[in-house]
């Protein structure tokens, strides 16, 4: 067995394969062991053969198409480490694969069995150091070879069989080619070499051909709450509010490619190179952005916030320490009475998970309009408006901000708007609305303080383009929103409700503001985990004043410091 490295034209590693058998062709032709694509590429252009010499490489055009240190030749070999071999373009590596337990650095045949070829931004590959790299590169690729020829297969068959798809559902299509994979794995038989699991290949070419391929592994762990896809073999996932590097990859950026483009299509939203950058959702509502070349400079890059399966409640953020039981009796006194609420938190700090736990507090008899980027709220009262802005078109036209929908949204009689997150313009038209009767109102935007959050609001208002005076735009702030909530993403992981903060007004021209409950950090245990306790501050809230005033049964002992 020996090793076939394809790099393009700039040095950048596009294929690794494997070689079972004494030769190995090269060509366009479906049949060649390895695939390469372009016009200058012939159908068999090249094979490369493994003797008790070593390697040779020999040119099958008859037209000397094949470049070795800068001459064109019909046969080369035994091929050397200083050797330079270019096929239309490509540049091409190769070596004996050798077993690392058998290496031994006084064998003298093991210099002829390290022998590595090709050119790689021309420099000589470290003999020792890159061929142990080379090794576990291929063997970790095996898998993307057989992948990739069941792919091919798998297009060849539905072209010839003229499938029609267009009229099938998910489920329905999925178990079409569910059978036809089968049938292109059984007919493959001893062709497979034995250690390829031939039921994990279905499931990785099933999720390639109709999924998300081998993302759909992660986004079936429930354990992984975002992953993250830096390169089309460098994956990170979240797990506990930990990253680590995960050991599924895609094997090529073309793949990753595909995914991000199974995504984003469904939604009437695209990506290529004149729009590089996606914002969109999965089904579930998990988050999801996407960048690729020329922006990205390593290749697509896609990032995928999870939402859980199931939906949250108050008891579940209860259970992980987020808050306690009076902070969430006080949550759910204010929203029931119309209190206007602002979550504030850092990036991943989870204040739309939050919106949604504080939105099951709304009574089922109200009629509540969302106002998103991308949908990603689940709300459950029966009287719900949703509402999605929309990108520009291919002529960079058509597009529908989130501004525009909330100021429409006033128009539709709502009893509560909800919006995902403010982080413009539209800041000022949540405000207006808090100021004209739209009371208990929710949203969120990003602030690492309550007071931090009062500047953010300043700036969003004046990027509306309006010349309002500062003056102004506090007496707005300080009328429209009665509380914050401020929640974040600390060291370990774990995110907490570190304050909930009443606005009481204005006081020489500075927006005043009082904690009602806040988290005093304690420190860390010995395991690494935040240590530290909710309490009240002892402050009574106005509107809880007013609800004792008007006879109504109101729980103070929460507010007992």
């Amino acid at each position: 067995m020996f090793d076939v490295l394809v790099n393009n034209s700039k040095g950048e590693r596009i294929q690794n394969f494997s070689c079972p058998v004494t030769d190995c062709t090269i060509g366009k032709a479906r049949d060649n062991f390895v695939q390469l694509r372009g016009w200058k590429v012939a159908p068999y252009h090249a094979v490369i053969t493994r003797t008790s010499e070593g390697l040779f490489i020999e040119d099958k055009t008859g037209q000397s198409r094949v470049e070795v240190n800068g001459e064109d030749v019909e046969h080369h070999g035994p091929i050397r480490s200083s050797d330079k071999i270019i096929i239309a373009g490509y540049q091409i590596q190769a070596g004996m694969s050798v077993d690392a337990a058998d290496m031994n650095d006084d064998d003298d045949d093991y210099s002829d069995m390290k022998t590595v070829i090709g050119v790689h931004q021309h420099k000589e590959l470290d003999e020792s150091e890159e061929l142990s790299k080379t090794i576990i590169n291929l063997q970790n690729d095996e898998k993307f070879k057989w992948r990739n020829r069941v792919h091919d297969e798998l297009l060849a068959v539905m072209d010839q069989r003229r499938t029609d798809i267009s009229g099938m559902d998910e489920n329905a299509l999925r178990q079409h080619v569910e059978g036809m994979v089968k049938e292109i794995i059984e007919e493959m038989g001893s062709k497979l070499p034995a250690d390829v699991d031939k039921q994990k290949l279905l499931e990785d070419v099933l999720n390639e051909a109709v999924g998300l391929g081998p993302l759909e592994q992660l986004l079936a762990d429930d354990t992984v709450t975002e992953i993250m896809v830096n390169k089309f073999d460098e994956i990170f996932i979240e797990q506990a509010g930990k990253l680590t590097l995960s050991d599924i990859t895609f094997s090529s950026d073309d793949a990753v490619m595909t995914s991000i483009e199974r995504i984003v299509s469904p939604l009437g939203r695209r990506i290529d190179e004149s729009s590089p950058l996606v914002d969109a959702r999965l089904k579930d509502g998990s988050r999801v952005n996407a960048i690729i070349p020329p922006l990205a400079l390593r290749g697509p890059c896609l990032t995928i916030r999870k939402f859980a399966k199931q939906k949250l409640q108050a008891s579940d953020l209860v259970n992980f320490g987020a808050l306690n039981n009076n902070m969430v009796k006080f949550l759910e006194t204010a929203v029931n009475n119309h209190m206007n609420i602002l979550i504030s938190g850092g990036t991943g700090s989870g204040k739309t998970t939050l919106l949604n736990v504080l939105s099951n507090f709304i009574p089922p008899t109200e009629r509540i309009i969302t106002v998103e980027d991308a949908a990603e709220l689940k709300l459950t009262q029966p009287h719900l408006v949703s509402l999605e802005a929309r990108p520009a078109n291919l002529e960079g036209k058509g597009a529908i901000p989130i501004r525009d929908l909330v100021k429409n949204c006033l128009r539709m009689r709502p009893d509560r708007i909800v919006v995902g997150e403010c982080r413009g313009g539209e800041t000022l038209d949540m405000l207006q609305a808090m100021n004209t009767g739209h009371d208990g109102s929710l949203t969120t935007a990003h602030a690492n303080t309550p007071r931090d959050m009062i500047a953010r609001l300043e700036v969003m208002v004046m990027m509306s383009g309006l010349d309002l005076p500062v003056s102004a735009i506090r007496e707005m702030v300080a009328s429209a929103i009665h509380m914050i909530v401020q929640i974040s993403r600390y060291s370990d992981g774990s995110r907490r409700l570190t304050n909930i903060t009443e606005i009481t007004g204005v006081e020489s021209g500075i927006v005043s503001m009082q904690d009602i409950f806040r988290y005093q950090q304690e420190g860390f245990d010995e395991n690494g985990k935040v240590k530290g306790h909710f309490e009240a501050t002892g402050a009574i809230p106005h509107f809880y004043e007013e609800m004792r005033q008007r006879g109504l049964d109101v729980d103070m002992s929460i507010f007992a410091a």
